[in-house]
């Protein structure tokens, strides 16, 4: 696997509304502010989607980088939540097969502008958390 030298960086889908929510959701439970976030919609992301593999134009996973390495789909939302404080417990899920996590995750990704939703432009986060982005 391909090292990237940013380390716990979560990249998502700018437009996606789920996504945007994900990205909320981890930023209030951060409170070391460990994680820092790129939309896929930038040029910093989308340099980070090509190296990986991810089609920019049709993303359809997140993708975190953590110890220098990429988690994508499961793995990812599953790393994420088990780095932050008072989720360690979700470790545990990593204990069901990958495949059937992902089957989960997929179907999920695949239908989430239909089920979500989608913004006409990336979301614009708030102050704090705007330091926490790379663009």
């Amino acid at each position: 696997m391909q090292k990237w030298l940013d380390d716990d960086v979560i990249l998502f889908d700018g437009v996606c509304i789920f996504c945007s929510r994900w990205v909320r959701f981890v930023a209030q439970r951060d409170t070391t502010k460990r994680f820092r976030f790129t939309p896929i919609q930038s040029d910093y992301g989308a340099k980070l989607a090509r190296t990986f593999g991810i089609d920019a134009d049709d993303p359809d996973t997140n993708a975190v980088v953590h110890g220098g390495e990429v988690f994508m789909k499961s793995d990812a939302a599953l790393t994420v939540l088990s780095l932050l404080p008072g989720w360690g417990w979700v470790r545990a899920l990593f204990a069901v097969p990958k495949p059937l996590r992902n089957a989960v995750y997929s179907l999920i990704a695949r239908n989430r502008y239909r089920i979500f939703g989608k913004y006409d432009a990336c979301f614009v986060p708030d102050a704090d958390l705007r330091s926490r982005v790379i663009e």
